[in-house]
């Protein structure tokens, strides 16, 4: 499969997660809305582009018939390892892929294995894949929301997001560790979780998480 660049990847998992939901292509005002675009011009120029590369066709002269042809490369990416506990520095290759063909994640989802008990009162142990959404909207993250951010000039940690006026708090889930403080603007929240996935010594189970509250 032929790959895509940045801004085709996004309009294709969005055309993805779309269909799957409404059982009907989006119109290309709904599309411009989604990808921030204030011409159809770009919106045209990606279709082309994910049609002649085999994702996606359509029926010339009709709207709203857009078909997805093929799925990316299966699996959610595990992208390194997030601290519970510490700061740690991310890590940004793909090591391995999870594959949860029978689930479905939301789109451009990715893995942290976490390091650490932090976060063990909110049943995510050392060892177990946090399954994270990249953020497009930070300023929409609810308070307690669990996060992977990375703390400027410190590293990345998986813990309860709380906001308090210029000040960003990261609470852990463990009363052994003390809660971290930071101003906003050095706080990057890299995903939200979606779900934690655990290796047994029953088969392999996964599970969603609720909304973050």
């Amino acid at each position: 499969m032929e790959s895509l660049t940045e801004a085709q990847q996004e309009l294709y998992d969005w055309l993805v997660d779309y269909i799957r939901q409404h059982q009907h292509a989006p119109s290309i005002r709904q599309m411009m809305r989604a990808m921030n675009l204030r011409s159809p011009a770009p919106v045209q120029s990606r279709l082309e582009h994910l049609r002649s590369k085999g994702y996606i066709d359509w029926t010339d002269g009709q709207a709203r018939t857009i078909r997805i042809l093929k799925q990316s490369t299966g699996g959610i990416p595990v992208l390194g390892a997030i601290a519970a506990g510490g700061l740690v520095e991310p890590h940004t290759d793909t090591v391995e892929r999870l594959d949860f063909s029978s689930l479905f994640f939301p789109p451009r989802s990715f893995a942290l294995r976490v390091m650490g008990d932090s976060m063990i009162e909110d049943r995510i142990a050392d060892g177990d894949m946090a399954i994270m959404q990249p953020v497009s909207e930070p300023s929409q993250i609810k308070n307690g929301a669990i996060v992977a951010a990375r703390v400027e000039g410190h590293g990345t940690t998986l813990k309860r997001f709380y906001r308090r006026g210029e000040k960003v708090i990261l609470k852990p889930a463990n009363p052994k560790y003390p809660p971290i403080e930071a101003p906003a603007d050095q706080v990057q929240v890299q995903g939200v979780l979606v779900g934690v996935w655990r290796r047994l010594e029953a088969p392999i189970k996964a599970a969603t998480t609720s909304s973050p509250r």
